[in-house]
């Protein structure tokens, strides 16, 4: 790149900003509670996919406000995908043919966030079902399960808040607890914008 223009004899600096690609979710199953998952999370400013191996069930037409509905199966889907830091996989299908390949490649994938829906019981009987298909328990520490924080959430939409809730506490670094019982300070700082000095003449 070339620049003219007069020397000015003073200090010139420049400000250069590089926008983020805002983080990515994946929802696996399309199931109600995934309506009120997307529609949470787009208001966050997500990138929301959403995944399901059944086509009459995923549509666009069913969740519009996806970005992105691909009919794959799960684990297939996610061996596409370049997944970072910033990518937050929830699995809300509830079939173990579904769930425990997704999982078993979700959880060695380096996403930020990997929830599963499911009572107490289908917790249990999902772990045994991990380590059958070669799951190491280190690997399970990075599976929260049952997915969300717990807010006494009792509709698909309070469950969307609870899910969401965790997952922001996994990408900011917080407790999920409540702040009167967190010392420090309530707000946590902004990333930092380097200004450069420009490139100048001789």
């Amino acid at each position: 790149m070339s620049v003219t223009g007069n020397c000015l004899e003073s200090d010139v600096r420049v400000l250069f900003s590089s926008p983020a690609r805002p983080p990515h979710l994946i929802v696996f199953g399309a199931v109600d509670f995934a309506h009120a998952l997307i529609r949470s999370a787009k208001v966050l400013g997500y990138r929301v996919t959403l995944c399901d191996a059944r086509p009459v069930f995923a549509t666009p037409e069913r969740f519009p406000e996806a970005d992105e509905v691909v009919t794959m199966w799960p684990h297939e889907y996610l061996e596409t995908q370049e997944i970072s830091a910033s990518t937050f996989i929830c699995v809300l299908t509830h079939d173990p043919k579904f769930d425990v390949p997704a999982l078993t490649v979700a959880l060695r994938s380096g996403a930020g966030y990997v929830g599963a829906m499911g009572s107490r019981r289908t917790h249990h009987d999902r772990l045994g079902r991990l380590r059958a298909a070669g799951v190491t328990d280190t690997e399970l520490t990075g599976l929260s399960s049952p997915i969300g924080l717990d807010l006494g959430a009792a509709t698909p939409e309070e469950t969307a808040i609870s899910i969401l809730g965790e997952i922001i506490a996994a990408r900011r670094g917080g407790t999920g607890r409540p702040l009167g019982q967190v010392d420090g300070p309530i707000h946590r700082s902004a990333p930092v914008i380097t200004e450069v000095p420009a490139l100048t003449a001789g």
